[in-house]
Order: C-alpha cells, then structure tokens, then sequence
C-alpha cells in the first residue's frame, strides 16, 4: 500500500498478473505496465481532498521500482475491460 503522509491517501496495488482483482466503484484506478507486468492502482477510503495527489503518488512508485517513465493508464487495458490491448 502506498501512503502520503500529509494526506489521507492510501492506494494499494494489484500485480494484475498474479493476483485477483475486482475494480472497486467507490474508489478511483489507474494501470500501468512495469515492464509488461500490468499493475493497478486503487484508492483505499480517500476522500478526494487533491486528485492530483494519486498521479503524484503512482509516479513516486514508479520511480521507486526503478521505472520512473512508467505510462499511468486511467483505463483497464485488459481484455474484456474497456477496449484492450492484454489479453
């Protein structure tokens, strides 16, 4: 889970290749793809306080896996989840 500590922003994040993941509608997702492991990214209870926050976050991670040009997707880029390129 990543937390911002001067922020109520909490995310976790689903290796989608690894894990079962059912996107939560009361809570924001993003995607990325490290290096063709395909990551989401959801929020966990936040309150949407600054939006800007999750990209900044998702960007933080991404530059801790050491994949700082990672593409952020707002998308679900799998097959049968709204029109894909992963199968």
């Amino acid at each position: 889970m990543i937390y911002h500590r001067g922020s109520n922003l909490r995310m976790r994040v689903y290796c989608l290749g690894e894990e079962q993941y059912q996107s939560n509608p009361d809570e924001l997702q993003f995607y990325a793809d490290n290096n063709g492991e395909l990551l989401a990214f959801e929020t966990w209870h936040y309150d949407m306080d600054d939006p800007g926050l999750i990209i900044e976050a998702i960007r933080w991670y991404a530059r801790y896996i050491k994949n700082p040009g990672m593409e952020i997707l707002a998308d679900d880029p799998r097959a049968g989840h709204n029109n894909s390129n992963y199968g």
